[in-house]
């Protein structure tokens, strides 16, 4: 049994594990007998979980296991949260998100991008604004 691609096995090891099927939880049950995998896996997956339960309580505790993480990136990673701590700490704990407002923002850079010199302004608006309905619109 081969194994997923990097891409893949980093998307399975952020999803809860009552969203993985069977054979994803053999996947990570698999990777997971490398200790230092292992070691990355419960990092991620307590950081998924603070992030999704607004547990900043746990923060702390899991910035101090980075430092001592023998992945190179988790390290890194904790270091990026440690110089911007509070407002870190403040995402976590706050109840408002721009989520929609960044990901219409990607989708927008995604079809300019696309459309590079081969449309006018009427087209990318069409393009854009799709989706909705006429009404909408104006």
């Amino acid at each position: 049994m081969s194994l997923p691609s990097p891409k893949m096995l980093a998307q399975l090891m952020v999803k809860s594990a009552s969203w993985l099927g069977k054979s994803d939880q053999q996947t990570i049950k698999r990777i997971c007998q490398d200790s230092i995998i292992a070691q990355v896996y419960s990092l991620v997956e307590t950081f998924t979980r603070m992030i999704r339960q607004q547990g900043v309580n746990l923060l702390d505790d899991w910035l101090r296991s980075c430092r001592h993480c023998p992945s190179k990136l988790l390290q890194q990673f904790g270091r990026k949260i440690e110089y911007d701590y509070q407002a870190v700490r403040a995402a976590i704990t706050s109840e408002w998100s721009n989520a929609q407002t960044e990901g219409q923002v990607t989708r927008l850079k995604l079809l300019k991008r696309q459309m590079y010199g081969r449309a006018k302004l009427d087209l990318l608006r069409q393009r854009i604004l799709y989706r909705y309905d006429n009404t909408q619109i104006a």
